[in-house]
């Protein structure tokens, strides 16, 4: 991608009515515009993350033998009735229609609506277990929508819906969840921050389970066990903190974001909607349910949150928009031009990803400052001095140092595939 075909162009100030980190950088660089409180537009830039992100939770749901399917946003009163939520959600955005005074709900989740949608398939024990899950949009009336894409009244959300015949499996298919969490927070770049919390288990357990990042933006407070490497959150803490696993009371109190929560639905939406399976004997049983929830635009916050320094993002590799920031100085002689376009289409062709900034109307520093706010993990430079010699200087956005190398070599550093964190460098155990 040409940088002088890329749109929106970079900003120097964010808007004045925008506190948070994310929003503030995201916004300068272009990833995201402000429609209205909590309400983002998702330009290029960040469209370009979200899939990356999409499909890293993609790829880990299909392994934990999910089938993706899309459910509407749009939904039917009567189905928020049968659970008591119509009313009692108030988080809900309601409104009637003007045609058939009809009314509707958007949807803020999706457990009324695939309940009823699975009783359609008539599913024996044989059947079972099976999971669904989805990338959707979610509306919900945030009464505090002050967070960036932290906390959006609109917002893009992964969840995966699991039927189980008895509670073992249900259980069984949540453990194996627990890896899969894990494994997508490592693979997009946070997940050396990021801890599975025990939080309050609602009606069903004494804890239910969520993934809070380490960061000082967060709005909730976690109280971190170095030993079991999990923690609890504040609001069920006691007094005097006790990790749940180990009973160590030396704990580490921080400020966090939500990244994701599991939990255990047992019967609380199949039972509403007569959902049941037959089992081996003929009998009919309600289905036990599971709900395991991931927020996309969420996550692409909570990395710039993480990762960043006072010039700007420094995206993961795994989710960055592109992996190197090729840079024209544009010399008298045009050799630097030249070296650099034929740079970009060899690049082009063997399936790197650039940004190349082709830009005629910048100064050299400008160019560097937009390098480091966009924060694409590799920035190359082409200049007159480096072309005499077929070479460029390249430098990590996460480090001081750059190098000359000739193209050649810059070519076999860039296309080594980026170091994918180790999945099993930090194990949560419950």
């Amino acid at each position: 991608m040409r940088q002088s075909k890329l749109l929106p162009k970079t900003r120097k100030e964010a808007p004045k009515d925008e506190v948070s980190l994310n929003a503030r950088l995201l916004i300068r660089a272009g990833f995201i515009d402000k429609l209205m409180a909590g309400v983002y537009t998702i330009l290029p830039l960040g469209l370009r993350v979200m899939n990356k992100i999409e499909n890293i939770i993609r790829s880990e749901m299909e392994m934990a033998d999910g089938q993706e399917f899309l459910m509407p946003s749009l939904q039917p009163k009567e189905n928020w009735q049968k659970t008591g939520r119509w009313e009692t959600l108030d988080s809900l955005f309601r409104f009637t229609s003007h045609y058939s005074k009809i009314d509707f709900a958007l949807g803020p989740t999706h457990e009324e609506i695939i309940s009823p949608l699975v009783k359609k398939f008539n599913l024996s024990y044989k059947d079972l277990p099976v999971s669904l899950f989805q990338f959707q949009t979610k509306f919900r009336d945030e009464k505090r929508a002050k967070s960036g894409i932290l906390r959006g009244r609109e917002f893009l959300m992964k969840d995966l819906y699991s039927f189980h015949s008895d509670e073992k499996d249900a259980e069984n298919y949540y453990e194996k969840m627990k890896g899969h969490y894990e494994n997508i927070f490592n693979r997009c770049g946070i997940g050396e921050k990021t801890y599975l919390t025990f939080a309050s288990g609602g009606s069903f357990s004494k804890y239910s389970h969520e993934y809070q990042t380490v960061t000082d933006a967060g709005e909730d407070t976690i109280y971190i066990c170095d030993k079991c490497e999990v923690a609890i959150n504040k609001e069920i803490a006691e007094a005097t903190p006790t990790c749940p696993q180990c009973g160590n009371k030396d704990l580490k109190e921080n400020k966090s974001i939500e990244v994701g929560n599991i939990f255990s639905l047992k019967t609380k939406f199949s039972e509403p909607f007569d959902l049941k399976f037959t089992d081996e004997n003929g009998q009919e049983k309600l289905m036990i349910m599971g709900c395991y929830g991931i927020g996309v635009g969420r996550l692409m916050g909570t990395a710039v949150e993480t990762s960043n320094d006072e010039n700007g993002i420094i995206w993961p590799e795994t989710v960055a928009p592109y992996k190197v920031y090729l840079i024209d100085l544009k010399g008298k002689t045009g050799r630097s031009s030249q070296l650099a376009e034929e740079f970009y289409e060899k690049m082009t062709k063997n399936g790197i990803e650039v940004l190349f900034d082709d830009r005629d109307d910048l100064r050299a520093g400008e160019k560097f400052a937009d390098a480091d706010l966009i924060g694409i993990p590799y920035r190359v430079i082409v200049s007159e001095k480096t072309a005499e010699t077929d070479s460029a200087e390249i430098k990590k956005r996460s480090s001081k140092k750059s190098e000359v190398l000739p193209i050649d070599k810059i070519m076999k550093r860039i296309t080594i595939r980026p170091h994918q964190a180790n999945i099993q460098s930090k194990t949560h155990h419950d």
